[in-house]
């Protein structure tokens, strides 16, 4: 799944620092749920917003469970694309993910994605 150089470089960082850092967002839920009720329109997001699932993610399962309801009820404009890969999908399926993101930068935020004319000539 990953190499032998990064997993040595994510295990020197766990092992200098702890795993409290990586983890507080989980026990962080009060101050988040505290933030979320002062979120300009309750929360809902009108911009473009895409959403990686990862097929075989058992970690955060968010295509059969309904995980994921809340982000469909609170995204106007949300772009979902299923990875095969598990909860690491970046390391796991590196080229999957690049190629999703490219497309939907490509096609949802087009204004700020380069063309032959914002690029000069070569």
């Amino acid at each position: 799944m990953i190499s032998e150089e990064d997993l040595s470089i994510y295990a020197a960082a766990l092992a200098r620092s702890g795993f409290f850092g990586p983890d507080s967002w989980y026990m962080n839920s009060a101050a988040n749920v505290a933030y979320a009720a002062r979120a300009r329109d309750a929360g809902k997001l009108t911009l473009p917003v895409l959403f990686l699932h990862g097929a075989y993610d058992y970690t955060c399962e968010t295509i059969d469970s309904s995980l994921a309801e809340p982000m469909r009820r609170d995204c106007a404009d949300l772009t979902e694309v299923v990875v095969f890969s598990g909860h690491w999908m970046a390391q796991e399926r590196p080229i999957e993910v690049n190629a999703a993101l490219t497309k939907w930068l490509a096609v949802k935020v087009s204004d700020a994605w380069p063309t032959p004319d914002t690029l000069g000539s070569v």
